[in-house]
């Protein structure tokens, strides 16, 4: 019992890894997930309290289950039967493809990450890059949607920072469920999506199975209530002016939905709007024809250099936030109102033809109300005034004439039904801002004399900021 006994120096370490790993699994990991927990359920307490909507059970569901009750639904499975009979593949192969999807579309929503972790980041990004504002709210519609509604944000899609900010203003109201495009499928910011509650989607996908897998995820998360955020665009607007909707999510939400169940789907249409889209120059290059394509060591190189300067900026003390990022909510639309409106219509009945028809009036209707929640934030105003006198050739202004137009500018916009931003409740301040940002921009130039002119070379770029609001002038003067 006394002998000694010799080991190799790696087998040594070995056996104590072995030891520690065994300490760890059984002595801190367990407490770790008490802890936890623990930190988990009193958060969810508190946001019971706090929030206008609650988090729904769905959201607080372990994934796995989830993804379980997904591969099981009896639509889906009719459609793996389909599936393996139509290409004459073994039932397996079929299910094991769904499995794939499924795990890939279902998200992992913690509360503790979206409201602890994922707000304060929020509010931290947005606030460092922008001034932000939440100039609009029908809080008297939003107080009256009927209590368990399954409430959906449709929303303009101008940037990347939309997400962000949405989710941050909206955070204490409720936690918003986004559908993600394929860009953010990496390592790890996919798990932090994924946390967040976001669900990943193939947005050009043909494949009819991958199609079904996630139009029954989409409708399990509506008919259990999840509030989501969706963009009926479909992805960035390349021009800057409001684009069709596409119907494919809509048409997952709404094509089961009850007129006469106990839940009710509300839209809620939110309108934002940029002072400076960070991605603008490369959101035109999408639109020339004869642009080289840009590759993924180049746009990551550029967006590197971008940082850079920023930070330069910031060193030498020339750093300023990009001007105002400013959002609308407006006046919640009822699914079940819209249908009796209609004469009573119920989707459940109807052709796929006929479906798709009332489906794309109610897109039509969203957009339109999406478009009138859109902010004319001091830049796209600015903008516009430049873009018009470029179009008229006119010869370069002094800063009172362009205050002047942007002043006319603002009662023409008011008069379309726009909301117009003006920070501080000062015209002439806003008119100031937006002149210089797009002199920041060196979208405008100011000459030797004091007298300012659009740049015609950033016609485009004017353009994509003047697109925002050309929706609320008469189509002669925009």
């Amino acid at each position: 019992m006394t002998d000694t006994v010799s080991l190799p120096l790696w087998l040594l370490a070995l056996l104590v890894a072995f030891a520690a790993w065994a300490a760890l699994d059984r002595l801190l990991v367990p407490g770790v997930r008490f802890v936890i927990r623990h930190r988990v359920n009193r958060l969810l307490e508190e946001l019971d309290t706090r929030l206008r909507i609650r988090v729904q059970p769905f959201k607080l569901t372990k994934r796995q289950v989830l993804i379980d009750r997904l591969l099981y639904d009896p639509t889906l499975l009719a459609a793996v039967e389909a599936q393996a009979r139509e290409n004459d593949m073994p039932r397996e192969v079929a299910m094991a493809k769904v499995r794939r999807y499924a795990e890939e579309i279902v998200p992992a929503f913690n509360a503790y990450v979206y409201f602890r972790l994922g707000y304060r980041l929020g509010r931290m990004v947005a606030r460092s890059l922008y001034r932000v504002r939440l100039q609009a709210s029908d809080a008297a519609a939003l107080e009256a949607v009927e209590e368990g509604s399954t409430v959906v944000f449709v929303m303009n899609h101008r940037s990347n920072m939309d997400y962000v900010l949405v989710a941050y203003l909206a955070a204490s109201s409720t936690a918003l469920s986004y559908a993600v495009g394929e860009w953010a499928r990496v390592w790890p910011l996919q798990t932090l999506i994924r946390s967040m509650g976001a669900y990943f989607v193939r947005r050009r996908s043909r494949n009819p199975l991958y199609r079904r897998v996630l139009e029954r995820y989409v409708h399990m998360a509506t008919a259990s209530g999840v509030t989501q955020a969706v963009y009926p665009e479909g992805g960035l607007t390349r021009d800057g002016s409001l684009q069709p909707p596409k119907l494919g999510l809509l048409d997952y939400m709404l094509r089961g939905f009850d007129p006469a169940g106990e839940r009710d789907v509300v839209f809620v249409p939110v309108g934002i709007n940029y002072d400076r889209v960070l991605e603008d120059r490369t959101l035109l290059r999408d639109l020339d024809p004869e642009a080289p394509p840009v590759g993924a060591l180049t746009a990551a190189g550029r967006t590197l250099g971008f940082v850079a300067r920023q930070l330069g900026l910031a060193l030498r003390r020339r750093w300023h936030r990009h001007g105002y990022a400013c959002v609308n909510f407006g006046t919640p639309v009822s699914v079940r109102a819209w249908l009796a409106e209609r004469g009573g219509v119920d989707l459940r009945r109807l052709s796929k033809d006929g479906r798709f028809a009332e489906i794309e009036r109610f897109g039509a209707r969203l957009m339109a109300e999406v478009g009138r929640a859109v902010p004319a934030v001091p830049a796209a105003v600015a903008a516009t005034a430049f873009l018009r006198h470029l179009d008229a050739g006119g010869a370069p202004m002094d800063t009172l004439e362009v205050k002047a137009r942007i002043f006319a500018l603002q009662e023409e916009l008011r008069a379309g039904g726009a909301a117009v931003y003006v920070p501080r409740r000062d015209a002439e301040y806003a008119a100031e801002v937006g002149l210089r940002m797009l002199s920041l921009r060196k979208l405008v130039e100011e000459d030797e004399e004091g007298g300012w002119s659009a740049v015609a070379a950033e016609r485009p770029a004017l353009a994509f900021y003047a697109n925002s609001i050309r929706h609320f002038l008469p189509q002669s003067s925009s």
